[in-house]
């Protein structure tokens, strides 16, 4: 456990009142704000009453500082709180973002929060690459979990038992493929934690009905592949330098 958080707990902020279930999402450099946006509106049938908030749970984006981080799109993300200041979340939940997630596996203070994080977590989740960020914390070793299906094969390198699924769940570890992906785990964790009448509801609200205009994933052929060597090519010296510290899922990622 690392030290800078077991000291918080003892000495510093006192653990949230226990009816105040948070539920953090993780933010880093170049993450994909669907995936944290999509399960995070979702969790509304949770986090939102008909008067006022809920008083059970709440959902909170936290990093290693309270700044604007850039995404992979033109916007931004403000996070609500700093790692230390949500040391012991009921849920923990990682958004994915292409490269980049495999860029933040060298991030040390994110992979110690989550290290620590999910010691006292209910549930602790990901959506598409955010995989990458549980297994390099060593969360999912040897656990079914899905990611994004153009990295499937590439998780597996990291001791992962990956499974090609919309999303999947092991025990507490709940993981989705990508957005829908996201929206599917999140609505099966309102039923699970609330109601299922609630689970529909929320998906009314949201009008979370796909109808892709091209038809189904499957359709769409094997690309995937082809798009994650290419993409390895062009940023194998960016992961080299970002995975200085980590040489060992370097050397697996290129094995």
């Amino acid at each position: 456990m690392p030290k800078s958080f077991a000291n918080l707990v003892k000495v510093g902020r006192p653990r949230e009142r226990k009816e105040i279930k948070t539920i953090a999402f993780v933010a880093y450099p170049g993450l994909a704000p669907l995936d944290l946006i999509a399960p995070m509106t979702t969790f509304l049938g949770l986090t939102r009453g008909l008067v006022g908030t809920s008083r059970h749970f709440r959902t909170v984006c936290v990093a290693e500082r309270v700044e604007p981080i850039d995404s992979d799109t033109p916007m931004a993300v403000v996070p609500d709180n700093a790692f230390e200041e949500v040391p012991a979340p009921f849920a923990l939940i990682v958004p994915g973002g292409d490269i980049t997630s495999l860029e933040a596996m060298g991030n040390e203070r994110l992979i110690n929060y989550l290290r620590f994080a999910e010691h006292g977590a209910e549930i602790v989740g990901s959506v598409s690459t955010g995989a990458f960020l549980l297994a390099a914390a060593g969360l999912l070793e040897g656990r079914q979990a899905t990611t994004h299906p153009t990295y499937g094969e590439l998780l597996k390198k990291l001791g992962v038992n990956y499974v090609q699924e919309d999303w999947a769940e092991d025990g507490r570890f709940v993981t989705a493929a990508g957005v829908s992906g996201g929206i599917d785990m999140a609505l099966h964790l309102v039923a699970k934690l609330k109601n299922e009448q609630e689970a529909k509801s929320i998906q009314t609200v949201i009008e979370y009905d796909p109808h892709p205009p091209f038809g189904g994933l499957g359709q769409h052929g094997g690309a995937g592949e082809d798009r994650l060597a290419t993409m390895l090519a062009e940023h194998r010296a960016d992961l080299e330098r970002a995975l200085a510290g980590r040489p060992d899922l370097y050397q697996k990622l290129f094995d």
